[in-house]
């Protein structure tokens, strides 16, 4: 009896001893985590991204983070082609920068995300309560599950150059349309270019024609055209593009604009070449990595809102915009997850706002180490919106976001009419969205 006890004993020893040599082979195991990140620009920013990466691994001796960067629409393209090519085998990244709504939602429709909603809601919603934003974390959520977060979230709105202004005899910041028309004819006397732009990537030209709609029609109209009870060949729309047209008429914007990336664009304004980008609070960050000096004009640097149109529905609050956020792939080790929670952390955080690139965090104890006057500003503005849109490149399904950007380009190049350019996306519309 004694020696049955014994072994009994020894077995139970031997057992914990097995059980501890595989919780320590687990906890040795090497992972390694695939990122990809859309910031080529400005250096500081890739750094800290490395940065970010090189101490968390300090943390984790069995993780290695590898960082992919990517110019936007190189991201964009490779991103797409991984996704469709995932059903013969394409591997998928772990992290990949997204900013939610419904391009990622046709993702995670095809199954190719992780849900990451039971790490959020651990131990009492710890990690989705430290987002100050809900509306922004809830675009990376569908059907009740969430698959990604927001990392950084503000307003599209006026970036401005405050001494071509000055030189412009321009001594307020416009708070209506005929006010920024009036800016840009004073602007155009004094041999200054009003805006920059680059329409090649059609994104930036999209900006313009959503906020006019945004002005124009408010949410009840998007809503309307979204839900189907309403077109987006409405009045609301087709004013927005009406406006547009009147304004590239002006030709306010640098000669070859069309033709332009976004990036050489905003080197345009960090050279202190025009007077204005329509941009979101990133703006500086990439004004200065495209600059030729490499540093660009933050101290001339001023922003305001998009003026309200005159007799529109929308509500001086309304904003459109967005921000940053990463996407969970499918097979996303906990590690990875792990490591997502760790770069919306407070402390990380406050290390991109220290940067001065335009970062708005959306970690909520990382808001107060905001020093900038105009990101304060943003950040007023995204808090205070009774109603937030996300870029519609970004919100509606793939086939109409890229109706979108066709039509409003084509508004820019002077070959689609407003009526023309709005139908078109009604058009896509009526076929993709189904009450």
């Amino acid at each position: 009896m004694k020696n049955s006890r014994r072994f009994l004993i020894l077995l139970a020893a031997l057992s914990l001893v097995l059980v501890s040599l595989g919780t320590t082979a687990r906890a040795q195991d090497k992972v390694t985590v695939k990122w990809w990140d859309i910031f080529t620009t400005p250096q500081t920013q890739v750094d800290y991204v490395q940065k970010i990466a090189d101490d968390y691994m300090k943390m984790h001796p069995n993780v290695t983070v590898e960082i992919t960067n990517l110019e936007n629409e190189a991201f964009k393209a490779k991103l797409a082609t991984v996704m469709q090519g995932s059903a013969s085998g394409g591997e998928i990244p772990d992290l990949f920068h997204s900013w939610g709504g419904g391009v990622l939602k046709t993702y995670a429709d095809a199954g190719l995300l992780r849900d990451i909603g039971p790490e959020l809601s651990a131990n009492g919603d710890e990690w989705k309560n430290s987002f100050s934003t809900q509306s922004a974390l809830n675009l990376f959520a569908f059907d009740g599950k969430y698959y990604g977060v927001p990392t950084t979230w503000g307003a599209v709105g006026f970036w401005y150059n405050k001494e071509l202004f000055d030189k412009a005899g321009i001594t307020e910041t416009p708070k209506t349309w005929t006010e920024l028309i009036d800016a840009v004819k004073k602007l155009q006397a004094a041999g200054i270019t009003p805006f920059t732009i680059g329409e090649k990537d059609k994104w930036p030209g999209h900006f313009w024609w959503v906020y006019l709609a945004v002005r124009t029609g408010g949410q009840k109209a998007f809503d309307a055209a979204y839900g189907r009870t309403g077109t987006f060949a409405d009045p609301p729309f087709v004013q927005a593009g009406q406006l547009l047209k009147d304004l590239v008429d002006m030709n306010p914007f640098p000669e070859g604009f069309l033709g332009l990336d976004y990036g050489h664009a905003a080197g345009i304004m960090g050279d202190g070449k025009a007077a204005m980008e329509l941009m979101g609070q990133w703006s500086p960050g990439v004004q200065q990595g495209n600059a030729a000096d490499g540093k660009g004009i933050p101290d001339k640097l001023g922003w305001f809102s998009f003026p309200m149109v005159e007799g529109g529905a929308g509500d001086a609050s309304d904003v459109f915009g967005g921000g940053d956020g990463i996407a969970v792939g499918k097979d996303a080790s906990p590690e990875a997850i792990d490591f997502l929670k760790y770069v919306t952390s407070t402390d990380v955080q406050k290390g991109f706002v220290e940067l001065n690139v335009g970062f708005i965090p959306t970690n909520k104890d990382a808001e107060g180490s905001i020093t900038d006057p105009l990101l304060k500003d943003i950040l007023a503005a995204r808090n205070g919106a009774k109603y937030f849109q996300l870029y519609y490149d970004q919100y509606l399904p793939p086939a109409i976001a890229q109706a979108v950007l066709d039509a409003t380009q084509g508004i820019f190049a002077g070959t689609t009419s407003p009526e023309e350019a709005a139908q078109a996306i009604e058009d896509v519309a009526a076929m993709e969205l189904v009450k």
